[in-house]
């Protein structure tokens, strides 16, 4: 993934000014936020299309967790 270095905010800066933030997201999408000069946190617009398929793919994903040690969650539930 490549990061635009106009889209790197420090934590301090999005602390103090998140609508400087969000106008940085809108225009572009994402933006990385910094902690300690390092990437922590990524902001990005919502999407309610990924989101949806997201959801999906962690529910299938859940499912196959739980029937899979389905014997250990159960003895752990004792």
């Amino acid at each position: 993934m490549k990061i635009d270095t106009n889209n790197l905010v420090s934590i301090t800066e999005a602390n103090q000014n998140f609508s400087q933030v969000a106008k940085k997201v809108d225009r572009s999408g994402t933006v990385v936020i910094l902690k300690n000069n390092k990437p922590q946190y990524l902001v990005s617009k919502f999407n309610e299309d990924n989101f949806s398929t997201e959801m999906q793919m962690l529910t299938v994903i859940a499912k196959m967790i739980l029937t899979e040690h389905a014997k250990a969650f159960k003895e752990l539930a004792q």
